[in-house]
């Protein structure tokens, strides 16, 4: 079956579904405001997420700068985040400040981009003399400021924890598109996830069509493997090293530990290596 797309891909509609789902555990208190209109000028931020109890800590990694008022600007996979968007943005956040009469104190700032903003955050830590850690895979936060900032890769973001934002790409292969797949089904009915599974599978043309192709007689992931492509590849390239290329592929798309360890039957110690091999890759990318 041949999938042609010839309509735009909405983003930033996909983008506030994703934020949705990352943050689904604390949706009682949290707020969920797209295009927040900041004047009668049409200025707008991505999203604004609005903490509804002050006393509840979040520990979701994207959300741990979180306060009361949190503005959340979103660039596609094929844009990146700039120095006059950092400023442009900023310069919101005190313009929320003074309309919405919010104390400065009270907000944070989010830039999700789908590259390492290496120029952004030499000009922070250089030229304004911020400090940049990473806290947390793909997440840098930069402190000196009285606004907290973060800034976030979506790429190098944990699969476990951020599957959606991770998810939120133009280069996922089919197991990626089959595991988002999966976890949008136990979802149920009552997610918002229309735009994202419209976005996400018009992006991702060839690897939709290759994951249909595996996963259409499969009832489980095992199934997947054993009914189409990857369980022959075993018997094509030599057992052990079929074996091996599976879990490397399944390592790459995110896929747990123990998941690799059930479908490959490798030994848990070479699966673990794949995985640290891998990541430290991905921090060089």
């Amino acid at each position: 079956m041949k999938i042609i797309n010839e309509q735009p891909i909405s983003w930033h509609t996909a983008f506030l579904e994703a934020i949705e789902l990352e943050l689904q555990e604390y949706k009682d208190i949290l707020e969920f405001l797209p295009e927040f209109q900041l004047s009668s000028e049409p200025l707008k931020i991505d999203c604004v997420v609005i903490k509804k109890a002050e006393n509840v800590v979040i520990k979701k990694n994207i959300a741990a700068i979180f306060r009361e008022v949190n503005l959340l600007e979103y660039k596609s996979p094929n844009d990146y985040i700039s120095i006059a968007d950092f400023y442009k943005v900023y310069g919101y956040a005190c313009l929320y400040a003074s309309i919405e009469r919010a104390p400065i104190t009270s907000l944070t700032v989010t830039f999700v981009e789908s590259r390492y903003p290496k120029k952004l955050l030499e000009h922070l830590n250089r030229t304004r003399g911020y400090s940049v850690e990473k806290t947390n895979p793909g997440i840098y936060t930069v402190s000196g400021d009285i606004l907290p900032i973060q800034i976030i890769d979506s790429r190098k973001l944990s699969p476990e924890e951020n599957l959606w934002l991770k998810g939120l790409s133009n280069r996922l292969d089919p197991l990626a598109l089959i595991r988002i797949g999966e976890a949008i089904k136990r979802q149920g009915k009552v997610a918002r996830v229309q735009a994202y599974i419209d976005t996400i599978t018009k992006a991702n043309l060839m690897a939709l069509e290759e994951a249909i192709r595996m996963s259409a007689a499969a009832k489980s992931l095992d199934e997947v493997f054993e009914r189409t492509g990857l369980a022959a590849k075993w018997e094509a390239r030599g057992e052990a090293k079929g074996r091996y290329d599976i879990a490397q592929q399944m390592v790459h798309s995110g896929f747990p530990a123990e998941t690799v360890v059930s479908i490959t039957k490798l030994d848990p110690e070479k699966v673990k290596e794949l995985a640290n091999t891998t990541n430290q890759t991905n921090q060089y990318e």
